[in-house]
């Protein structure tokens, strides 16, 4: 927001200055995007401050390209108006910025627009940080700082004194312009004024902003701004509000009224307002969308179409085995299990509807072993157990004890063959979970003597001496965060503090690759249910997909605003989900690295995340110890699930999706009716187009159980194919 105090009022009529903002279809309010200049509603002369702020030659500087802007927008009328308001003589322009420290004695202070300090600002004090010289020079005196708490209690009455219906909406305004008072004190040098200001008024936000309030307490001084993440988060993005039309005329006309141009510039240039028409949300339908580091998501976010369906499944004919044949012969009942087999094949058949074309995305073919491996999952889904409200699975659980090197990942093999865990002390382990022993391949000269075409040739080249219970993989240089199997179990993936992802053999227990493009630790990372491509994500803030044949990343999802905790492939291998701390998740479409959802709700940050097996919906886990539930197709979030006291470390979907199972760190595996849950989802089309999220307190009518272990963390959970359920968490003692 830009405005010359006590001068350049007169010229609000120009073409390049805009007096009021104006809303676009989504309520967006763009007053900056008219022009590089735009004035408040009214003058702010009366606030201003007489305070000299012009004497140095980098103020001279900006003024005259401020002057030179005029000019060549051949606004000659506001270039009389300021020149003489700086005090320079008339053949100033002539001068470009040259020698003329001596010719600068305004005694007015200059407020600027972002987008002009953007482009002329100089950068002589800090050109290692140009990004950040930039963020902070938007912050500019807007009046009188001491008036500040004047003008927020103001708003603040004005709020509280509205009808009820408007107030829980309106309430949203309090935090951001809250966060940007205060650094605006604080970088303008006010530092007794903001602490002053900051302790009044920091009881009045809501409870779950407590972790970014006591940062942002830490930023009592302008040195402690520079090259600050949290500042950066709040000043790179608009914080995003969504109100009613009514509530925001209420508070648009109250502004304007008092000519509150304080309020009103902060609002303008910080905030996004997306307006929808309709009812007024309530305070508990806006606490479950709120919490997040930059406000909701907006509804426009949310309305890409998601191919959410599964693709089709290959076909491949199921034989028999000879045992079940005499089994169902012995009694006499030889067409009992086809049905089932047959329900099987049929189901691969259909073409859903919801699901992107088979060739949207290159997929690796399917390898003889792969087609075994089909084989032997449909068998297996034979004998699967359906499980539900009366028919709970059985739960088995993994301990590790005396891990003194600290645990900090686990995964499990899609046919539970396999566990490996990373470890605080750079190490991969890996196990075997059946009685048949973990073996390495032969050497090359002891392969050359083997008989090719032998039917057992698979067995020849292992090398019974390197059989073992467990192998340990070396080669990270920092604790290993996130592990995950290839789905046909060949090969492993391991990410690290070291900034690294590793692609391990487990047919030699050896590195293949290293995969570098992360700066900083990465957190997760995990392998489409294709294989072939894999996902990370860590504290740079992007996630990457990779493919296992590349050295460099195939796309880079940018967008979260803090780290990124947790990713997760999509069923079809078409999407994948993100968490972070920025405590929101977004969907991102494979094909294209575009961003197709946001869902905002979560109080902390993201730590675990699941799909259902029909890639309908998602699960997600965080710090607030809360499971929350969303449903991807029209972006809504439909079901919360409270129970747990400590984070969420773990989610998994049974394989029919009937049961959903949580795992805590707070010794816990609880299992929630899904079925029921999706059962009561209705979402009509007014919910989705405004958001009024009906959450049902019916947490405790879909837990089905709560299984707590001795003393130890659940870190993670997989249902087996036959749904046994598999924990696993390192002994606490």
């Amino acid at each position: 927001m830009a405005a010359v105090q006590g001068g350049l009022v007169d010229a609000v009529e120009e073409k390049d200055i805009k007096t009021e903002p104006s809303s676009d279809g989504i309520g967006n309010n763009n007053a900056n995007d008219g022009g590089p200049l735009s004035a408040s509603p009214s003058s702010s002369a009366s606030a201003g401050s007489n305070k000299s702020s012009a004497g140095a030659p980098e103020d001279q500087q900006t003024l005259l390209a401020v002057l030179q802007f005029l000019k060549k927008n051949k606004l000659t009328e506001s270039v009389d108006i300021l020149r003489r308001e700086a005090g320079l003589p008339e053949d100033s322009l002539d001068l470009k910025g040259g020698d003329s420290s001596g010719l600068l004695s305004c005694h007015h202070h200059l407020v600027l627009n972002a987008h002009l300090t953007e482009t002329f600002s100089p950068t002589a004090a800090g050109e290692d940080q140009p990004d950040v010289n930039v963020v902070l020079s938007a912050y500019s005196q807007q009046g009188d700082p001491k008036l500040y708490p004047v003008y927020y209690s103001g708003l603040k009455r004005f709020i509280e004194s509205v009808l009820d219906c408007h107030r829980a909406e309106l309430s949203q305004v309090f935090y951001p312009l809250f966060v940007h008072m205060y650094l605006e004190l604080v970088y303008n040098n006010y530092e007794s004024e903001a602490k002053a200001f900051f302790e009044k008024y920091t009881g009045d936000q809501e409870c779950y902003y407590e972790d970014d309030l006591r940062i942002l307490s830490s930023l009592s001084k302008r040195e402690h701004m520079r090259g600050n993440e949290t500042l950066l988060d709040f000043r790179t993005s608009k914080f995003v509000l969504r109100i009613s039309r009514d509530s925001y005329q209420l508070l648009k006309r109250h502004l304007q009224e008092r000519q509150n141009n304080q309020i009103w510039n902060i609002i303008q240039e910080h905030l996004y307002i997306d307006i929808f028409d309709g009812m007024p949300r309530s305070k508990s339908q806006i606490d479950a969308m709120s919490g997040s580091l930059a406000g909701e998501g907006k509804r426009e976010a949310n309305k890409a179409k998601v191919y959410y369906g599964l693709l089709k499944e290959p076909e491949i004919e199921l034989p028999l085995d000879d045992e079940d044949e005499e089994a169902e012969n012995e009694e006499g009942k030889p067409k009992k299990k086809k049905p089932k087999k047959d329900s099987m094949g049929s189901k691969s058949k259909k073409q859903d509807p919801h699901a992107p074309s088979q060739t949207r995305i290159p997929l690796p073919e399917l390898k003889d072993s792969d087609k075994l491996d089909k084989i032997m999952y449909m068998k297996e889904a034979t004998k699967r157990i359906r499980l539900g409200p009366d028919n709970l699975p059985s739960i088995c659980f993994y301990s590790f004890l005396n891990a003194y090197q600290g645990l900090t990942a686990v995964d499990f093999t899609d046919d539970s063959s396999l566990i490996a865990g990373g470890f605080a002390d750079s190490t991969v382990r890996v196990w075997s979970v059946t009685p048949k022993k973990l073996r390495k391949v032969k050497s090359a000269a002891d392969l050359n003597l083997i008989d090719k075409e032998s039917d057992d040739v698979l067995e020849r080249i292992m090398d019974e001496k390197t059989a073992s219970e467990s192998k340990i993989l070396y080669g990270h240089s920092g604790p290993v965060y996130g592990i995950s199997f290839s789905p046909d179990r060949n090969y492993l993936l391991s990410s690290s503090e070291d900034g690294t992802v590793r692609l391990w053999s487990l047919q030699t227990f050896t590195c293949l690759v290293g995969y570098k493009g992360h700066n900083y630790p990465v957190w997760d990372t995990h392998f489409s249910p294709h294989g072939y491509y894999f996902i990370s994500g860590g504290h740079d803030r992007v996630a990457r997909l990779w493919a296992t044949d590349h050295y460099q990343p195939l796309r880079m999802f940018s967008g979260h605003l803090a780290d990124i905790t947790c990713t997760r492939f999509h069923p079809n291998s078409n999407y994948v989900a993100t968490g972070s701390s920025d405590r929101t998740i977004r969907l991102w479409d494979v094909l294209n690295g575009n961003c197709v959802r946001i869902f905002t709700g979560h109080k902390g940050p993201i730590h675990a995340l699941a799909f259902s097996p029909n890639g309908k919906f998602l699960a997600s886990g965080a710090t607030d110890g809360r499971v929350l539930l969303w449903d991807i197709g029209n972006g809504m979030m439909f079901g919360e699930l409270k129970g747990h006291t400590d984070s969420i470390y773990s989610l998994r979907f049974s394989r029919d999706g009937e049961i959903l199972a949580s795992g805590s760190m707070d010794n816990t595996v609880r299992l929630w009716d899904a079925l029921k849950a999706f059962d009561d989802l209705e979402t009509d089309d007014f919910t989705a187009a405004t958001g009024h999220v009906h959450l049902q307190d019916n947490s405790q009518e879909l837990l089905l159980g709560t299984y707590v272990s001795k003393s130890t963390p659940v870190i993670h959970l997989h249902f087996t194919r036959r749904n046994l359920l598999l924990a696993a968490g390192s002994y606490n003692p």
